[in-house]
């Protein structure tokens, strides 16, 4: 009789060991603008790819504008001693940039272009996790209002927005993060594609500001969403609206909530752009998309 080999199943102990959470955050699109605003955005791209092991992918586009003019018979020519100027700029800017990043532990690549600025982004985000951008504007008198930038790239690109601090302050993606929650449909997308994020973060909270709206989703069902993705969160929900917030409730509600619990990032949804300049929570778009003390992760 042939020998009978016994397999025998290994015991697995991995059931009573709790492995870190990794990010599904592992390409970030650092939009490069202007020597003023790059500390913020920088800093917090920095942040975000040491705690994720990301890479890093810079992207600065200049506007095709900033040096092309028509001719009184419609023609277009180019304005060479703008051209060189820019130029100039650009590349003390990319130096700067380079010397900082070949000096950190993560890894990161540099593109430089000409084009349309909001085009060119969310070409480039087809196939980023993030985009980290700022509020201001590279050139005020080519690119427009910066809300108009950034409500481009949130109706436009399937990428979400994180938009530094207004203090260029970087989040800990360890630290506490905030959700904006009023049962939308915009809002359960960014939890949606925070996901990633929010298994680092040490504590989730979520703030439901209560609206009369259609596609509701409970806020109950949000928490079992978190919790069957490893998320424990608290639920605090704001009804009473103080005398002084009357204007403008939801983000006086959401920044001192913000403050209170030391957030390293609130979470929220946004309007396209054909909604962008009407109300989200009285105005929460386009007020968190004008300003904010912490960083934005925004999505549509």
């Amino acid at each position: 009789m042939a020998n009978q080999v016994q397999l025998e199943r290994p015991v697995s102990q991995s059931r009573n060991i709790s492995p870190q959470p990794q990010s599904g955050v592992k390409t970030i699109l650092l939009h490069v603008q202007s020597e003023n605003t790059l500390e913020g955005p920088l800093e917090t791209a920095l942040s975000l790819a040491r705690a994720c092991d990301a890479h890093i992918s810079c992207l600065h586009v200049t506007p095709i504008q900033a040096y092309a003019a028509l001719d009184s018979f419609g023609g277009i020519f180019i304005m060479e001693d703008v051209l060189n100027a820019i130029g100039e700029g650009d590349r003390e800017l990319r130096d700067r940039i380079e010397k900082k990043l070949v000096k950190e532990d993560v890894n990161w690549d540099y593109s430089q272009i000409t084009g349309d600025i909001p085009g060119q982004v969310i070409g480039r985000a087809a196939l980023a996790d993030l985009i980290v951008t700022s509020r201001q504007p590279t050139r005020t008198d080519f690119q427009g209002a910066t809300i108009g930038l950034l409500g481009a790239l949130l109706s436009r690109s399937r990428t979400p927005l994180l938009i530094a601090a207004d203090d260029g302050m970087a989040p800990d993606a360890t630290g506490r993060a905030l959700i904006a929650w009023n049962g939308s449909m915009e809002a359960a997308n960014a939890v949606r594609t925070a996901v990633g994020l929010l298994k680092l973060a040490s504590d989730v909270r979520v703030l439901c500001i209560e609206e009369d709206k259609e596609e509701i989703f409970p806020s109950t069902r949000l928490l079992e969403y978190l919790s069957r993705h490893g998320i424990p969160a608290e639920l605090k929900i704001a009804t009473s609206r103080p005398a002084s917030w009357e204007d403008d409730f939801p983000h006086a509600c959401l920044t001192s909530e913000a403050q209170q619990m030391k957030a390293a990032y609130l979470v929220m949804g946004g309007y396209s752009h054909n909604r962008i300049s009407e109300y989200m929570f009285g105005g929460l778009t386009r007020s968190m998309l004008a300003g904010s003390i912490i960083p934005v992760f925004m999505a549509h």
